[in-house]
């Protein structure tokens, strides 16, 4: 280690000479020795869990990012922290768990790395909210870091058909509808998953991957390395030994995370069809890192980013399917070529994007995952901010494979998931009905559950764009079709969508960005004055979170009171 590197050095080795013979006594008992005391302190912290295939690998990951730690002369120690996996909670109560843990795991994170004065962090991630709430602890610990995604999972084959996690949620629905019968079903439901790996689809935690990788948080190419690969293991070994030379050069995550670097994770989430949980978890890492990012920046790289990525929920392909033809890094140099990234973004391996990307490949020659730019998917970008008199502060819709433009219907109102389930499963929702579901937000969940049971069957009953679904909840990254969510306000804080009664007519605009409802002014006045609205959930974790989090139009942060450089 370098002079220089001893300067920038002041968590672990704070106190000189006899003042930390207490401290080395007890890391005498870990291992440490003389020549150990000396060396920077690096925290490896993964979401490792037996109970979801996202997350039971990353355990084994964490000892190979040891490995390149100790390569490069630093003294490496594991962590572990929580996760909650959506697939294994979702439709289920354990769903409103999901979001705030995002938050649990942030602080869990930024204490262990803080508490026992940490000097570098490699978070490894394999899922939904394991992976931003890591990434808001880099952010809030303010030490050099590089995050690791524990990859995709391998597509599932059922009669020589790629299938995954949704294509079960959707055969209930089939079953529902008299498509499938419950055999059928059980076999797709054995052949969903089959091993380790984040959900294969664009769904949120290849979505996040592929953003925390465009903003240059992630080694180049890591984001799309297969959880079973040798490229993926390399990466976690890789990742141990670039944080020990960002150490060495001073490089901290307020100077990869900048203005530019969100920006440019955006674009790649819009080119690639990404799950609205970006544009909440976004939000939310912008905050921690003290850049200023609102739901309105969104709107404006979605006129202007086309949707190239033909991949599930709404397309062909899996994310496997992507890694074959040249991964992230591929659709990253073609969208950096053609003028939509900002290449003097500094990344976590020290150089520029630019100068990451000049060794990247290129797309496949022939290949179909990716559309070219003359000929997109769709010539702007997936996710959709609307706003009207049903979601003044905004609200978040994907309308990537939607051919419906406009939707007009009566509202049918519900304050439970189960509730709507149960109407949608007896028939009671029919053809141009918008569905909608209140009290799910943020406080009212409280945790903001998703809704894939819910729009998955409908997709399943054919109902995917007949029938409009509204909530102040969230969407998983499977979920496709005429869905928006993260209403703000949310109904538990007074927000308009409290104030909806069945038979309202409801417009969802896609082109005019807009979402109403056919009430007076008046007449949601007088129904405000009659609406008791529910108390606010007072026990444990959650009545924690309902008192804190802020609006999802905010992205449901935790501590929405700190100030600029705070």
């Amino acid at each position: 280690m370098t002079e220089e590197t001893k300067d920038f050095r002041i968590r672990s080795h704070v106190y000189d000479g006899m003042v930390r013979s207490p401290n080395r006594a007890m890391l005498r008992a870990t291992g440490m020795q003389d020549d150990n005391f000396e060396k920077p302190i690096v925290g490896v912290i993964s979401t490792w869990a037996e109970n979801t295939p996202c997350n039971i690998h990353l355990h084994d990951f964490g000892k190979l990012a040891k490995e390149g730690v100790k390569s490069e002369g630093a003294w490496p120690v594991q962590f572990g922290t929580i996760t909650v996996a959506d697939g294994i909670a979702m439709g289920t109560p354990g769903m409103r768990f999901s979001l705030p843990s995002r938050d649990i795991i942030a602080d869990s994170i930024e204490a262990a790395i803080s508490g026992h004065n940490c000097d570098a962090l490699v978070a490894i991630g394999g899922c939904d909210k394991n992976m931003p709430g890591s990434m808001i602890a880099i952010a809030n610990t303010g030490i050099p870091a590089i995050f690791v995604y524990g990859g995709t999972i391998a597509p599932g084959n059922l009669d020589g058909k790629d299938i995954d996690l949704v294509s079960v949620f959707e055969g209930v629905g089939q079953w529902n509808h008299g498509d499938l019968s419950a055999e059928e079903v059980r076999r797709i439901e054995c052949n969903a998953c089959p091993g380790p790996g984040g959900c294969g689809g664009m769904y949120t935690a290849n979505t996040m991957a592929s953003a925390i990788e465009a903003m240059g948080m992630s080694l180049p190419g890591s984001s799309s390395h297969p959880a079973e690969s040798a490229e993926k293991k390399k990466d976690v070994e890789e990742a141990g030994r670039a944080v020990v030379k960002l150490l060495e050069m001073g490089i901290t995550p307020k100077d990869i995370m900048t203005r530019k670097a969100f920006e440019n994770a955006i674009t790649v989430v819009m080119a690639l069809g990404g799950s609205t949980n970006a544009i909440l978890h976004l939000l939310a890492i912008a905050h921690a890192a003290n850049v200023e990012l609102t739901l309105d920046d969104f709107n404006d790289f979605q006129a202007r980013v086309p949707h190239l990525a033909d991949l599930k929920p709404s397309g062909q392909y899996v994310f496997q399917d992507l890694y074959n033809v040249g991964g992230v890094q591929a659709v990253m140099k073609y969208l950096y070529q053609n003028g939509y990234l900002h290449g003097d973004c500094l990344t976590c391996t020290g150089k520029t994007l630019a100068e990451n990307l000049a060794d990247a490949p290129d797309l496949k020659e022939g290949q179909k995952v990716i559309m070219p730019l003359d000929k997109p998917k769709r010539e702007d970008g997936p996710l959709i901010i609307l706003r009207g008199n049903l979601a003044p502060d905004g609200a978040v819709a994907k309308v990537s494979g939607v051919k419906v433009r406009r939707h007009e219907g009566p509202a049918k109102v519900f304050n439970s998931e189960e509730d709507a389930v149960n109407a949608v499963l007896a028939d009671e929702v029919v053809d141009g009905d918008v569905v909608v579901v209140r009290y799910v937000g943020p406080k009212g969940g409280p945790g903001m559950p998703e809704m894939l049971s819910l729009s998955s069957i409908l997709v399943g009953k054919g109902q995917g764009e007949s029938v409009c679904l509204l909530t102040d909840g969230r969407f998983s990254g499977g979920t496709y079709g005429l869905v928006v969510g993260h209403i703000a306000p949310e109904a538990q804080d007074g927000g308009p969508i409290a104030y909806l009664r069945d038979g309202d007519i409801v417009i969802v605009d896609q082109d005019t960005k807009e979402i109403t409802m056919k009430v007076s002014e008046e007449e949601l006045a007088k129904r405000q004055a009659e609406t008791e609205l529910p108390p606010l959930y007072s026990r444990g974790v959650l009545g924690k979170y309902a008192h804190i989090v802020s609006s999802s139009a905010k992205g449901a942060i935790t501590d929405f009171w700190r100030k600029e450089n705070d």
